[in-house]
């Protein structure tokens, strides 16, 4: 027998909240996390082995700190100590000025994404394309907009 995830409905319709995006974001991040952890993973190692896998060509390390930056809005010096963990567990190798996802990187990345598909799944199955491409709308408005905060604030 399988476990499935109960049935539940939407809630009444609400607007949308800084909070309530807060909380669906920890949720879905605490289910990965789980997945992740497993996997004897980290969530900003995850993104950045992410960058470097699914990269056009081959990234030096400033381009994967630039990246994992743009998306986590983490320090620098915190996303080279995590980028060196990746390259101490082998998972991503230094070639000339870049670094490279390895095999064991690549794999990883894989059953970490095969063991999140059935979860994402049951958490995303149901919700209407038409609801599902009105909250990417917003949450991409969302982003820009607190990019630009973001920015202000740090210049």
């Amino acid at each position: 027998m399988t476990a499935t995830a109960p049935v539940t409905t939407a809630p009444a319709a609400a607007p949308a909240t800084a909070r309530a995006l807060g909380l669906a974001h920890y949720a879905a991040r605490g289910v990965l996390e789980h997945v992740l952890a497993r996997h004897g993973v980290t969530f900003p190692q995850q993104i950045a082995l992410r960058a470097a896998v699914t990269a056009d060509t081959a990234q030096t390390p400033d381009d994967l700190v630039a990246q994992v930056q743009h998306a986590l809005k983490a320090d620098p010096a915190d996303i080279r100590a995590t980028l060196d963990e990746l390259l101490t567990r082998q998972l991503l190798v230094t070639d000339g000025a870049h670094l490279l996802p390895t095999e064991a990187g690549r794999e990883l990345l894989a059953a970490t994404d095969a063991d999140t598909a059935p979860l994402s799944a049951r958490i995303w199955g149901g919700i209407p394309a038409e609801d599902l491409a009105a909250a990417g709308r917003v949450l991409a408005l969302v982003t820009e907009r607190a990019d630009a905060e973001l920015a202000t604030l740090r210049a």
